[in-house]
C-alpha cells in the first residue's frame, strides 16, 4: 500500500450528504450543535458526568440541535469522554433523532478495523444518525500516547495518518482490492454482511469527518470531499485560514459536491453578564492548570474566584476568554452570528465550559430561546 490516500468512496450513495449538511433553525444563520466534554466538576462523579451528558443530548434534540459529539481525552481527570464508542452507545439509548457521533475519535490511538467495528455497531443501534470524527492528534500527552500504542514512536501516528485514514474507510465500504493482505478481512457490522447468503445491505454507514486545529487536516479533507471540523474554541487564529485552505483544497467527491465546514466554538450563555463570566473563569482556570501540566476536575466558581492568579496567567485568561462567547442570550447570539459571517462556517457546534451541569443545561437552553428555536 502506498503512502497516499486515494480518492475512494467514502458515502453512502453518488452526490448523498450522508445527513452531513443540516438546516438552520428559528433563526439562526447556520444549524448549531453540540460538542460536550463529559466534564467532571470538583464534588462530582464520572457517573453524574454521564447523567449530564444524556442529560444535555436529550435538551439539544428537543430544541432543534443539529448534532451532539464527544471528545476522545485522556489521562485527564476533569474529562470523562475517554471512549466515544461506549459513551455514544449509551446516549443512542436515551435518544431518538439527533445525530451522534465523534468529535472526535484519535485514529492513531486505535487500530482502524477496531473503529469501524466499534462505528458499525453503532451505526446498527441508531441507524442514520452516527457520524465518525476523526483527528490525527493524540488527544493526551506524549507518555499517555505511548501507553495506549503500546509504542514510543508516537510521530508515526501522525505521520502515517492518511494511510489509516485509508485502511479504515476501506474497512467500513469493504473495498480492499483483490490480492490485499486485508481483502479477506471484514468489519463486522459491515457490508459483507450484505454479500452473505440471505444478506441485506444496509442503507447507511457513518460518514467519515476530519478534525483539526491546523492546516494539515484542512488539506487533507479537501482534497478527499469530506466535510471538514475546526478546533476554533482552541486554535482561533488558524480558523479562518485553515478553512480558506480547506476550500481552496477542496475536489468534490461522492459525499459532497461543496465544501462543509464546521467550527466548534465555546460559548455560554446566562441571565446575567456578570454570570456568565463567573462561570467561563472555571474553564479558563482548567485550561491553565492543564497546560501548566496539572490537570484536574473542573474547578467550582468560588475556587476561581479565590485563585491567585500571576500577571501570565491573567494574560492568557484575557486572550482564553476573548475567544469565549458569553453573556446575556442577546449577547451569545451576536457572537454567534459574528462568528458565522467572520469565517463563513457551515455549523456550529458550541461547547459550553463550565462547572455545574445546571449552567450547561441552562446555556442550550437560553441560546435555543434567543434563535427561537422549538420548546420541543
Amino acid at each position: 500500500m502506498s503512502g497516499e490516500v486515494e480518492q475512494t468512496p467514502v458515502g453512502e450513495t453518488p452526490g448523498s450528504d450522508d445527513g452531513i449538511r443540516g438546516t438552520a433553525r428559528g433563526s439562526a444563520p447556520v444549524p448549531l450543535s453540540v460538542l460536550d466534554l463529559v466534564t467532571v466538576g470538583a464534588g462530582n462523579t464520572a457517573s453524574g458526568a454521564v447523567r449530564t451528558a444524556v442529560g444535555i443530548a436529550r435538551t439539544a434534540e428537543r430544541r432543534g440541535f443539529h448534532r451532539y459529539w464527544v471528545a476522545e481525552h485522556h489521562s485527564m481527570p476533569g474529562v470523562a469522554s475517554s471512549s466515544p464508542a461506549v459513551l455514544l452507545a449509551h446516549l443512542a439509548a436515551h435518544t431518538s433523532s439527533i445525530r451522534l457521533g465523534s468529535g472526535g475519535v484519535m485514529l492513531p490511538n486505535h487500530a482502524p478495523l477496531v473503529i469501524a467495528e466499534q462505528f458499525g455497531t453503532l451505526e446498527a443501534m441508531a441507524p442514520g444518525r452516527i457520524d465518525l470524527g476523526l483527528g490525527r492528534a493524540p488527544g493526551t500527552d506524549g507518555a499517555t500516547a505511548a501507553a495506549l500504542r503500546r509504542t514510543e514512536r508516537l510521530h508515526e501516528g501522525a505521520d502515517e495518518f492518511p494511510q489509516q485514514l485509508l485502511e479504515l474507510t476501506r474497512f467500513l465500504d469493504g473495498s480492499f482490492p483483490d490480492g490485499h493482505p486485508y481483502a479477506k478481512i471484514h468489519a463486522v457490522p459491515g457490508p459483507v454482511q450484505a454479500t452473505s447468503p440471505g444478506g441485506v445491505q444496509s442503507p447507511h454507514r457513518p460518514p467519515l469527518w476530519l478534525l483539526g486545529s491546523s492546516g494539515f487536516s484542512a488539506r487533507l479533507a479537501g482534497s478527499l470531499g469530506l466535510p471538514f471540523a475546526f478546533a476554533h474554541h482552541f486554535s482561533a487564529a488558524n480558523t479562518v485560514p485553515a478553512l480558506d485552505l480547506y476550500r481552496s483544497s477542496f475536489r468534490p467527491s461522492e459525499v459532497l459536491a461543496e465544501p462543509y465546514a464546521l467550527i466548534g466554538v465555546s460559548a455560554l450563555a446566562t441571565e446575567d453578564e456578570r454570570e456568565a463570566r463567573r462561570q467561563v473563569m472555571t474553564g479558563a482556570l482548567s485550561m491553565i492548570r492543564l497546560r501548566t501540566g496539572r490537570p484536574g476536575l473542573v474547578p467550582t466558581p468560588e475556587e476561581a474566584e479565590a485563585y491567585d492568579f500571576s500577571d501570565r496567567e491573567r494574560d492568557f485568561v484575557d486572550t482564553w476568554l476573548g475567544n469565549v462567547v458569553h453573556g446575556t442570550p442577546d449577547a451569545v447570539r451576536q457572537g454567534l452570528d459574528d462568528l458565522a459571517k467572520r469565517t463563513g462556517a457551515d455549523e456550529l457546534m458550541i461547547t459550553a465550559n463550565a462547572h455545574g451541569s445546571a449552567a450547561r443545561l441552562r446555556s442550550y437552553e437560553l441560546i435555543a430561546d434567543a434563535y427561537g428555536f422549538p420548546q420541543g
